[in-house]
């Protein structure tokens, strides 16, 4: 899934976000948005790990969704 897709479906990802990365705070939500930047961003301060940690996650739990919805669809 391209990032595009989930920032355009951010509404409906959302909660998949929240429960992967429970540690964020309502203002870090708020913020990114569903911006892939700035929720690395996020991910980096409330966990303290390295931008290439952060971007890992992120890309981790999305190609999870591609696979989600490549069984589903």
């Amino acid at each position: 899934m391209k990032w595009h897709q989930i920032e355009l479906e951010w509404a409906v990802f959302a909660g998949s976000a929240r429960a992967h990365w429970q540690e964020l705070t309502e203002q870090d939500w708020q913020t990114s948005t569903g911006n892939k930047e700035q929720l690395i961003e996020r991910i980096q301060e409330r966990y303290g790990v390295s931008k290439e940690a952060a971007e890992k996650q992120v890309d981790e739990w999305s190609g999870a969704l591609l696979e989600l919805s490549e069984v589903s669809g």
